[in-house]
C-alpha cells in the first residue's frame, strides 16, 4: 500500500473543501515530488515535454506563458528553447510576473540572454520589456484530478489569470503523476485546465455526462 501523503490523506484522495486539509495535501504532496530522485526527476521532466511537443504542436508559433522550474517542478526549458531556436512565426516564450498580491499575472518575453531578477518569492523573472497576453499557458501542478482542476501554492495566482485574460489562453496543467488525485475538492474559484500533461502522457479532462 502506498505510503501516507499527510495524516489521514492517501494518494488518489479528495483534498476535501476544509482549508486546513487542502493545505496539508498541499504540503504533502510538495514533499513527495521534492523527494524525487534527481535522475527521476530529469527523465520525467523530458518525457513530459516531449508529450507536450507532440500532444500540441501548435505551441511552437504561439505566445506560451512557462513557469521558471521550482521545487523540482517539471523544466520545460529545454522544450521552449528547441521552439525559440526554430523561431517559427508567432511564437514567443513569456514568463509570469508578479505585479501585487491578489491580482493577476502579467507576462513578458523571455529567450535565453534576457536579463532576470528575483522576484518576491525568489522566482527569476524578466527585469524589463513590454507586458504580453499569453495564447497558451503552462501551469505546474502540485496536485491534480480527472475532471481538470489543479492545486499550485495556494496565492491564487493563476485562477485569478485565468479568469481575467479574454479570450482565455489554452490551458494545460504540467506534472508528474505522483501529483494524480481523485478529485481536489474544487472551489467556486478553481479554474479548469484544458489539458494535463504527465510522464505518462496527455489527458483531457473528464467531462460530466448529462
Amino acid at each position: 500500500m502506498a505510503p501516507d501523503l499527510a495524516p489521514g490523506i492517501r494518494p488518489g484522495s479528495s483534498s476535501g473543501s476544509d482549508p486546513g486539509e487542502r493545505r496539508a495535501l498541499r504540503r504533502a504532496l510538495l514533499e513527495r515530488r521534492l523527494a524525487l530522485p534527481t535522475a527521476d526527476w530529469a527523465s520525467y521532466s523530458s518525457r513530459v515535454c516531449a508529450h507536450l511537443e507532440a500532444g500540441f504542436p501548435q505551441l511552437a508559433t504561439m505566445a506560451v506563458g512557462f513557469c521558471w522550474p521550482q521545487k523540482q517542478e517539471p523544466d520545460l526549458r529545454p522544450l521552449i528553447e528547441r521552439w525559440a531556436v526554430a523561431a517559427r512565426k508567432g511564437f514567443r516564450a513569456l514568463l509570469p510576473v508578479v505585479l501585487a498580491e491578489n491580482r493577476p499575472l502579467a507576462f513578458r518575453a523571455w529567450s535565453p540572454d534576457t536579463v532576470m531578477l528575483a522576484d518576491r518569492y525568489g522566482i527569476p523573472t524578466p527585469a524589463t520589456g513590454e507586458f504580453l497576453i499569453p495564447e497558451a499557458l503552462l501551469l505546474p501542478v502540485n496536485g491534480f484530478d480527472a475532471a481538470g482542476y489543479r492545486i499550485g501554492y495556494g496565492g491564487g495566482y493563476f485562477d485569478r489569470t485565468l479568469a481575467a485574460l479574454h479570450p482565455r489562453p489554452l490551458a494545460i496543467g504540467v506534472g508528474f503523476e505522483l501529483a494524480r488525485l481523485d478529485s481536489i475538492g474544487p472551489e467556486p474559484h478553481d479554474q479548469v485546465l484544458d489539458a494535463m500533461v504527465t510522464e505518462a502522457g496527455l489527458f483531457r479532462p473528464a467531462r460530466p455526462t448529462t
